[in-house]
C-alpha cells in the first residue's frame, strides 16, 4: 500500500494580506500573458486532435474579451473516443491502486505548484474573485488527493468482510466498471471537473470527460496537468463539445458503462431517462451519478446570534453570485425577529460591491447571456409575487465594461407557493419568508423538491437537534453558511430532486465506480 501522509485539506490564501493579493494579481498579469488566446483541441487516445469548428470562451465581467477556445468535438469524435477508451481500459484495469493514485498525487503536487495560475485563470473565464476561485482551486487539490487515498482500501482480494465459514475461503473483490462519461458544469470548472474523472479513473475505469462549453479553458489547463502526471493515453479522454450532441450520443451509446453529471434538474433527469433505455448490444443496466442543483435555504430563529446569522446568509446567497447548487435562495426568519434580520441582510447586500473578478470584487457577472436573460426573468416575475427590498435590475454593464451583470436582488413576504420559491433560479436573487414559529419555518424549508442544502441559525439545542432528523436536505449547516462543503471533511450530495445522494468527497464514493464479485475457493 503507497505510504502518504494523512490526508489534510488544504488551506485557503488570506486574501487580507496585502503579499497575497499581489501575488494573485501577478498570476493574472501571468496567465494573460500567457495563457489569454489559448487552444485546446480535442484529446482522443493521447493525441491532440483539431477539429473544424472551435468553442470560444469569453470574460463574463467584459464580453469584448476572447478568453481562448477548444476545439469542439464531433459524433464521430464521440466515437473514437469510445472505442479508444475500451482499448485503454484493457490495461489500466490491471494496474494497481497504488499506481493509479499515485498520478492523482503528483497531479496534485503539479497544481499546488501552479495553484494562482488556475485561480488566475478561472477569473478571466468565468467572472470568480480572488477567494472564491481559491477556494475552489484548493477543492480540486483535495478531491486529487482524497480519492487517491480512499482507493487503497478497495485493494486487493478481501478488501470487503465477509464473515467466516469453516472450509472454505471466501472474499469479495472490487472491479472497475469499464468506460464512463463525466458531463461537468461550468460553476466549478475545475473542481467539480476534476472530481468527477479522478474518482472513476483512481477505480480502474476510463473516462471520457466532456466539460460545459463555458468552461474548457480552465478544463483543457487541468487535463495537461493530468497527462504530465502520467495518465495512460486513453485513459482520460477530452472531449469538449456541445451536451446536446456530443454529450446525447455518449449518454445513450451502449458502449457507455455509466454516466456522471452534475448540472440543471431538467438535463439530469433527460440523461437519467436515455441512460435507463437499453440499446441492442448494451449489456450492463448503465449506473448514473446526478448532482441537480437545490432551492437551499437557511432558517434564522429568535434565538439565534443575530449578526452571525446575516454574515451567513449574505456570503451563502451572494457568493460567486449565487451561482452554486448549494447556494442560499431562500431565508427564512421567524416573525419575531424577521424586520431587524431581513433589515440588516438587506443593508450588507446594499454593501457589496458588484464589479470585475480581477477587480476581486464581492459580485461579479453571471457566466453568459442565458444565465444573465433568466435571472432578469425571475427579477420581473418577482416583482410580481413579491416585495422587492433590494435590487432588481440588470444593468449588462459596470465600470464601463458590457458584461453580464445583474444586481444583487432580495423579494421580501414570498409566499411559499411563489415561483421565486419553488424553481432554481441559479443567480443572485434570494427570496425571504416570514415563519409564525419554528414548526412553520422547517415546514417551508422542506416545501420544495429539491433537498441538497440547508442550514439553522439558533441557539436552541432542541430545535437543532429536531432539524437534524426532520430537515430534508444532503447536507445541513448549524450556524454557518450553507455552501463550501469540504471535501472528506462534508462530502457533499442531495436527495429528492437534487440529485442520487452519490457524496462526492466521502468515504463511499469511489464504490460507485466499481461492481463486487464475490469468490468461494471449498478446501
Amino acid at each position: 500500500m503507497i505510504k502518504v501522509e494523512p490526508y489534510r485539506p488544504q488551506a485557503f490564501i488570506d486574501f487580507t494580506v496585502p503579499a497575497n493579493v499581489d501575488a494573485y494579481q501577478a498570476a493574472l498579469t501571468k496567465v494573460r500573458a500567457e495563457l489569454l488566446g489559448k487552444h485546446y483541441p480535442l484529446i482522443i487516445n493521447g493525441e491532440r486532435v483539431d477539429t473544424a469548428e472551435k468553442l470560444y470562451s469569453t470574460n463574463p465581467c467584459d464580453t469584448s474579451e476572447v478568453i481562448g477556445s477548444t476545439a469542439k468535438a464531433t459524433i464521430e469524435d464521440a466515437q473514437r473516443a469510445l472505442d479508444g477508451a475500451w482499448a485503454a481500459w484493457a490495461d489500466w484495469k490491471t494496474w494497481s491502486m497504488d499506481a493509479r493514485a499515485r498520478i492523482l498525487l503528483k497531479a496534485a503536487a503539479i497544481l499546488k505548484r501552479r495553484r494562482l495560475e488556475a485561480c488566475a485563470l478561472m477569473t478571466l473565464e468565468v467572472g470568480k474573485n480572488y477567494a472564491e476561485a481559491d477556494v475552489e482551486v484548493a477543492e480540486g487539490i483535495d478531491f486529487l488527493e482524497y480519492y487517491a487515498r480512499e482507493a487503497m482500501k478497495y485493494s486487493g482480494f478481501g478488501a470487503a468482510e465477509t464473515t467466516w465459514f469453516d472450509g472454505e475461503e471466501n472474499g469479495l473483490m472490487y472491479l472497475s466498471l469499464g468506460v464512463g462519461v463525466s458531463i461537468s458544469p461550468w460553476n466549478f470548472p475545475y473542481a467539480i471537473f476534476a472530481g468527477m474523472f479522478a474518482a472513476p479513473i483512481v477505480a480502474g475505469n476510463c473516462v471520457i470527460a466532456k466539460p460545459a462549453e463555458d468552461s474548457g479553458m480552465i478544463a483543457g489547463f487541468v487535463v495537461d496537468i493530468m497527462l504530465e502526471a502520467g495518465m495512460p493515453a486513453g485513459v482520460l479522454q477530452f472531449l469538449p463539445g456541445v451536451g446536446e450532441e456530443v454529450g446525447e450520443y455518449l449518454v445513450q451509446s451502449a458502449q457507455t458503462r455509466f454516466v456522471t453529471f452534475t448540472g440543471s434538474r431538467s438535463v439530469g433527469l433527460h440523461i437519467n431517462e436515455v441512460a435507463a433505455k437499453v440499446p441492442k448490444g448494451q449489456k450492463w443496466l448503465k449506473r448514473v451519478i446526478l448532482e441537480l442543483g437545490g432551492k437551499d435555504a437557511l432558517i434564522v430563529d429568535e434565538t439565534a446570534d443575530l449578526p452571525n446569522a446575516v454574515t451567513a446568509a449574505v456570503q451563502g446567497a451572494f457568493g460567486f453570485n449565487g451561482q452554486k447548487c448549494s447556494a442560499m435562495s431562500r431565508l427564512i426568519v421567524v416573525d419575531e425577529v424577521y424586520e431587524e434580520v431581513v433589515g440588516q441582510f438587506v443593508e450588507r447586500t446594499k454593501a457589496l460591491s458588484v464589479g470585475t473578478g480581477e477587480a476581486n470584487c464581492n459580485v461579479t457577472a453571471v457566466v453568459n447571456q442565458e444565465s444573465f436573460d433568466k435571472v432578469g426573468k425571475y427579477q420581473e416575475i418577482g416583482k410580481g409575487e413579491a416585495k422587492l427590498l433590494t435590487g432588481g435590475e440588470t444593468p449588462g454593464e459596470c465600470g464601463g465594461k458590457k458584461g453580464h451583470y445583474v444586481q444583487p436582488t432580495i423579494f421580501g413576504d414570498v409566499p411559499s407557493d411563489a415561483r421565486l420559491a419553488q424553481e432554481e433560479i441559479f443567480g443572485p436573487v434570494v427570496a425571504v419568508f416570514r415563519a409564525r414559529d419554528f414548526k412553520h419555518a422547517l415546514e417551508l424549508a422542506n416545501s420544495t423538491e429539491y433537498g441538497l442544502t440547508g442550514g439553522v441559525c439558533s441557539r436552541n439545542r432542541a430545535r437543532l437537534e429536531q432539524a437534524r432528523n426532520e430537515f430534508e436536505v444532503g447536507n445541513l449547516y448549524f450556524n454557518r453558511k450553507i455552501t463550501g462543503a469540504i471535501v472528506g471533511v462534508q462530502p457533499f450530495g442531495g436527495y429528492n430532486m437534487s440529485g442520487t445522494d452519490s457524496k462526492a468527497g466521502g468515504p463511499e464514493y469511489l464504490g460507485n465506480f466499481m461492481q463486487l464479485k464475490t469468490v468461494t475457493e471449498r478446501f
